[in-house]
């Protein structure tokens, strides 16, 4: 079993001096302290943060609002969970555009999975329900509708495009159909 040599009394010193916050003090009262004289803690760990008197506030686009789209968090709709409206009955379905080629010839890599799908149509049910009662937001990874006698807060399984949507309301069905883009990430099967 080999020990180790003690360490060399200037080691002993210079280490002394890096843990301690002043130089003249001798006791080691201060040693939680950092070498800059304030308290460590987990905020000091990593880089520094900019400081936030640099970023100027921008304006929100409508007067009226509060916030901007931007300042809000991604699904702060809110937990419709409270809500006392009814919860529509919904569908997911994923759709892709197939073509000649993809079919007869197989020239692409697609196949019949939701790995190749583009788009995802969600179906809400509303009997009972006019056009113009629908409030319907879409935003990356949520959905949220809303009608006097019904709200779904729809938490989607794919980021979608939030802004070139399709939405149309079949009247005779009493059903919602919403079509949004995906968002997919270039992989082996989705590269064009």
């Amino acid at each position: 079993m080999a020990t180790r040599a003690p360490l060399p009394a200037e080691s002993l010193l210079a280490l002394a001096e890096l843990l301690s916050s002043d130089p003249g003090d001798e006791d080691g009262a201060d040693a939680a302290q950092g070498p800059a004289g304030g308290r460590s803690g987990p905020g000091n760990i990593g880089p520094r943060k900019a400081s936030d008197a640099s970023a100027a506030p921008l304006p929100p686009e409508d007067g009226k609002a509060i916030w901007s789209a931007g300042e809000v968090p991604e699904g702060s709709a809110g937990d419709a969970s409270w809500d006392p409206r009814e919860q529509p009955e919904y569908e997911i379905v994923f759709k892709q555009q197939v073509r000649a080629e993809d079919l007869f010839l197989g020239m692409s890599r697609k196949d019949p999975s939701t790995a190749c799908c583009e788009d995802m149509l969600i179906k809400i049910k509303l009997p009972d329900t006019k056009a113009s009662d629908i409030t319907l937001d879409i935003q990356e990874k949520l959905l949220d509708f809303r009608s006097p006698q019904k709200r779904l807060l729809l938490h989607l399984p794919h980021p979608v495009d939030a802004t070139n949507g399709r939405a149309h309301f079949l009247s005779e069905q009493s059903t919602l159909e919403v079509t949004l883009r995906m968002k997919r990430e270039l992989d082996f099967i989705n590269f064009s």
